[in-house]
């Protein structure tokens, strides 16, 4: 196969043809909206999985305004199809609008972007007033086109575009909403969401209801924003999400894609490697889909490294997590490579999301930081889920480091790490001490909280020393399975055996019981072996005592 180069980041369908960069034929997509009997159809997958581009690709195929369609498709699958499909060619006047511009801080500047947004359409179709129309619509139209244009023509300006559309060719309207739910979460994280919402309702309420202009309208984002009914006016509306089978292997790389794609790039020998990485993900039936905006940077740059980066959400999950002890100690199994069972909405609610912790679990699966490897209940909505690479387990260090970081200044941290990997002990578990009362009065820890609150809050704090120091946790040692090994890159550095006991009334009452006990497992276990016979001698062995926003330490000699 014969191409220029990788496009990153080119998501015009019609631009990557023209410089013949390297494309993943997903055009079978084309037939599978067209099969859908759906009036609008809303899918929805993470950020970077080909969204964008899958929404441009249909755009160009149906649009009448394209006038050189067939060259763009030629030689890709939908073409194989029969006339049921190609006779849809160029068939219909099209409205493309992404909303993914409007990501900004104040909702002005939403109306302002997407005023912007509509002008730029407006322009692009302005042979429409060429058309007979009324006063009304032709003085509506100049003012969109002079970007003049007040919030109530805003809210009209889809409806009355596809209306001008359908007159002018005497043919029903395709409508394509990219990132559809950016502006609502957007707004939602910087606190003018009820002023958003109001008019986000309005305006997909007056595009989709009593419209008979639009032959088919469809949604991407990243979530299925509920509850709010944005979309109330929508007749025959269907949304499919990660866990649906419809629409599944049109977006991301799939495990019979991925050995073509190795061939062509001559990297067959790394697919070990680049499994690893960036390989995992599941959607609907199908299983090993490799994240496409990863793949194709490492093709480009031929270094295996995190490429995909999901900040917008992360603001979400932060909100969500950061008063939450369970979903803390689920994210410290996930961190381990274990399975978790956890409850799974897709149906996300964004207004008070962090009142409600059930809610950052298809919030994460959402926007590609879990994976589905089990329905456990579904009726109850219960699935087991998983991390589904290592470049999403180093991201979600991240969450937990930045987590960190929104409660304790970076010195500060960098100091106490600092004190332990140098073993000024004393200093280090004063100032932890300290850490812990500050950052547990954010949370609701009793005395009760279970041991794996601690270990990963501890193990979340050591993620700053990953530069370093090989950070592993709860893996075979001697007699038994440490809670967390430091081990430094240098053989000559400290090494460190970290036990953590919390008081919970049943095997000790004090932190003082807590301490013995944990020192007495910590010997007897002989944890320090698998350093040891690894060629390390430096070994600092500290047991962990918590009780609820009290903890103590001690060294093991």
């Amino acid at each position: 196969m014969e191409f220029n180069g990788i496009g990153i980041g080119t998501s015009d369908f019609k631009k990557l043809r023209i410089k013949q960069d390297y494309y993943i034929d997903k055009s079978m997509y084309i037939k599978d909206i067209i099969d859908n009997r759906s009036e609008v159809v809303l899918v929805t997958r993470p950020r970077r999985f080909g969204k964008t581009l899958n929404m441009s690709m249909l755009k160009y195929f149906f649009d009448c305004d394209v006038k050189d369609a067939k060259e763009l498709f030629k030689g890709l699958k939908i073409m194989e199809q029969g006339e049921k499909y190609t006779s849809k060619l160029g068939a219909y006047p099209c409205i493309y609008l992404t909303m993914k511009d409007l990501n900004v801080r104040t909702y002005e500047y939403m109306i302002m972007q997407l005023r912007t947004a509509m002008m730029e359409i407006y322009f692009e179709k302005k042979y429409l007033l060429e058309k007979e129309m009324s006063d009304g619509e032709k003085e509506t139209y100049n003012r969109m086109l002079g970007a003049k244009a007040n919030e109530m023509e805003i809210l009209n300006s889809v409806k009355l575009l596809s209306k001008l559309l359908c007159n002018y060719y005497n043919k029903p309207v395709m409508l394509f909403i990219d990132e559809y739910d950016v502006p609502i979460q957007t707004a939602y994280v910087e606190n003018y969401y009820e002023q958003a919402i109001k008019f986000l309702k309005a305006f997909y309420g007056n595009t989709f209801k009593d419209n008979p202009y639009i032959e088919k309208t469809i949604l991407t984002g990243v979530s299925r924003v509920a509850k709010e009914s944005i979309f109330s006016g929508a007749n025959n509306f269907d949304v499919y999400t990660v866990l649906n089978d419809e629409f599944a292997d049109d977006f991301g790389i799939t495990s019979e894609e991925i050995d073509k794609v190795l061939k062509d790039f001559n990297v067959e020998e790394e697919k070990n490697e680049i499994q690893r990485w960036y390989d995992g993900y599941r959607i609907g039936n199908v299983e090993g889909i490799y994240n496409p905006w990863s793949l194709l940077n490492y093709l480009a740059k031929k270094e295996l490294k995190p490429y995909w980066v999901n900040t917008s959400s992360n603001d979400l999950i932060k909100m969500t997590i950061k008063n939450s002890v369970t979903a803390k100690e689920k994210m410290e199994r996930l961190l381990k490579d274990e399975e978790v069972e956890v409850p799974i909405n897709l149906e996300t609610v964004i207004d008070g999301i962090e009142e409600n912790e059930d809610n950052i679990w298809g919030l994460m699966l959402g926007t590609g930081y879990l994976k589905v490897v089990e329905v456990v209940d579904l009726a109850e909505g219960i699935y087991k889920v998983k991390l589904p690479n290592y470049e999403i387990k180093l991201l979600f260090q991240d969450i937990v480091r930045n987590w960190f970081k929104d409660k304790v200044q970076g010195n500060d941290l960098r100091s106490i790490l600092k004190d332990l990997v140098e073993l000024n002990l004393e200093e280090f578990e004063m100032k932890f001490t300290v850490l812990v009362r500050e950052m547990f009065s954010y949370m609701d820890v009793g005395e009760n909280t279970a041991e794996n609150f601690y270990h990963a809050f501890v193990l979340g704090m050591l993620v700053g020393l990953k530069d370093t120091y090989y950070v592993n946790s709860n893996r075979e040692s001697g007699f038994g399975r440490y809670d967390i090994m430091l081990e430094p890159h240098d053989k000559s550095k400290n090494s460190f055996i970290m036990e953590f006991k919390a008081v919970n009334g049943l095997r000790e009452n004090t932190i003082e019981e807590a301490i013995e006990n944990a020192k007495k497992q910590i010997e007897e276990k002989g944890y320090e072996s698998n350093l040891q016979e690894r060629g390390y001698t430096n070994i600092t062995k500290m047991v962990f005592a918590f009780k609820g926003k009290e903890c103590k330490m001690e060294v093991v000699k």
